[in-house]
């Protein structure tokens, strides 16, 4: 057994920090690099990258709405030409610090309402993948297990990886559960990694109703805004590799 540990990284903003990006590192395979939209700034992209070249950790863009002021997390009715050209130009900036530095973009997550929007809407999903494929065919799109996303980018050819989330609980249509729901949140970190460990090693996991649904684990998410990620991280992949899955970058 094998997965992908990733991280949304890279979110302070002037003088704002949020996360403790340098300490989750050791624990992560894979990092979400915000691209100034929806969080980051330009000194926190470089520095997050090379944050990122320094342990080894693949490099991902994190494109979201443009909305500071929400962290990205509100709903925007964009154009399709709008999310379009949002998510290359977001593609774009990235990749300028990356090439700099001397690395290489390996997987594109869009960010936040984005992504749940993405995971619904096929249109919405269809204009994130071809940009995606028009910047760099080559890059692996992360999207929600079993989304109108997924399905997208392996309509158009890119390679996916199917995200699980641990910390947070399922509809019986596999989306995630609203924030604003009081049963949005797992409620303990034991609780947290056994659901890892059934959607890793069978494949499934219980909805809030109950129900077992099918879900595929390619790579799983850890927050890096959660106030308890560092010991999160920690103690997930502690977990994990105890029971003889490997944690490593998807390739």
């Amino acid at each position: 057994m094998k997965v992908d540990i990733n991280c949304d990284l890279g979110e302070s903003f002037g003088a704002y920090r949020m996360g403790t990006d340098e300490e989750i590192m050791p624990f992560i395979t894979s990092a979400n690099i915000a691209c100034g939209f929806h969080a980051g700034d330009p000194v926190v992209m470089r520095q997050t990258v090379k944050l990122a070249l320094k342990h080894g950790v693949a490099i991902g863009a994190h494109p979201g709405f443009p909305d500071l002021v929400g962290f990205g997390r509100r709903p925007m009715e964009l154009s399709i030409e709008e999310a379009y050209t949002s998510v290359l130009y977001q593609l774009g900036a990235l990749s300028a610090f990356i090439q700099a530095e001397g690395g290489k973009l390996h997987h594109v997550k869009p960010h936040g309402a984005l992504y749940n929007m993405a995971a619904k809407d096929k249109e919405l999903a269809e204009a994130i993948v071809q940009a995606i494929a028009d910047f760099d065919a080559s890059l692996i799109l992360y999207g929600l297990s079993g989304s109108e996303l997924i399905k997208a980018g392996k309509e158009a050819g890119l390679k996916v990886a199917e995200e699980v989330f641990v910390d947070r609980t399922y509809q019986t249509d596999g989306s995630l559960t609203s924030r604003r729901d009081p049963q949005a949140f797992i409620a303990t970190d034991e609780e947290a990694v056994q659901q890892a460990l059934r959607m890793v090693q069978e494949g499934k996991v219980q909805a809030v109703t109950g129900e077992t649904i099918d879900i595929s684990a390619h790579t799983i998410c850890i927050h890096g805004d959660g106030p308890h990620a560092l010991i999160f991280a920690s103690y997930i992949r502690k977990e994990l590799e105890n029971r003889g899955i490997i944690i490593q970058t998807i390739k």
